[in-house]
């Protein structure tokens, strides 16, 4: 592929733009500056103006998403996770595969690949994700029997049950579900009988936030979606965050 065709492919801008940031000799590859946009090239990173960006014909990221944003190309009341991105991934189109709520934080994947999107957003695939609650008022067994049981949101006739759910403390539980309605746990909680307080996404599928801290993102492997995996298969990026 083309050097300039390679840097628009990863969202450095218009295809002019591209050939511009080559000819003005701000990309390497490997360690020899390339200033031939037209030279071809089977790269697997570029270093662009100093910062070195792997190559994915696909992106697909895990971000630690603090409090106080919106998953959304278009906020209304808080700014969007969007601009946690570094500008070439906001420009390639990554979007969130499902939304948290702004209050919410915890695991959040971001990727282009629409396939991938419908894969792990589809009720039909069963994709587990965990969330840790804390709660306003003390948790007891008959409201955790009640979620494993199900119960009945206002839009939804059809009881809604937990995947697994267990008290961690007091005022604190964990819940697993296959599925994303809107405002999901929250509603579920209240139709149990008590109040989220708090609520953190710890896991989605085979992926755990490790030690990433908010707001910073990893580069993930598609190929983690395709079997049965307990690593998160994250690289932390090089990338401003």
């Amino acid at each position: 592929m083309q050097l300039a065709r390679l840097l628009f492919s990863q969202g450095f801008g218009a295809r002019r733009e591209c050939e511009g940031l080559v000819l003005a000799g701000r990309v390497r590859v490997g360690d020899v500056v390339v200033d031939d946009p037209f030279a071809e090239t089977d790269a697997t990173e570029v270093e662009v103006d100093g910062v070195r960006w792997p190559v994915h014909a696909k992106a697909l990221l895990m971000l630690h998403k603090p409090a106080g944003y919106e998953c959304s190309q278009k906020p209304r009341h808080h700014p969007s996770v969007m601009g946690l991105l570094p500008a070439p991934l906001q420009r390639r189109g990554v979007q969130p595969v499902g939304r948290l709520d702004a209050d919410t934080t915890g695991l959040l994947l971001l990727t282009d690949d629409g396939a991938l999107i419908h894969r792990l957003t589809s009720p039909k695939h069963h994709v587990p994700k965990v969330y840790e609650v804390t709660a306003k008022h003390p948790v007891d067994a008959g409201q955790l029997q009640a979620l494993r049981d199900g119960v009945v949101l206002d839009d939804d006739p059809a009881p809604v049950r937990a995947a697994a759910v267990e008290a961690t403390g007091e005022r604190t539980l964990r819940l697993v579900l296959t599925e994303g309605k809107y405002h999901q746990v929250k509603r579920m909680v209240a139709a149990a009988g008590n109040r989220v307080e708090a609520l953190h996404r710890s896991a989605f599928g085979p992926l755990t936030l490790g030690a990433l801290a908010p707001g910073h993102w990893v580069w993930l492997d598609p190929a983690v979606f395709a079997a049965p995996a307990t690593a998160s298969g994250g690289q932390p990026s090089t990338l401003p965050m």
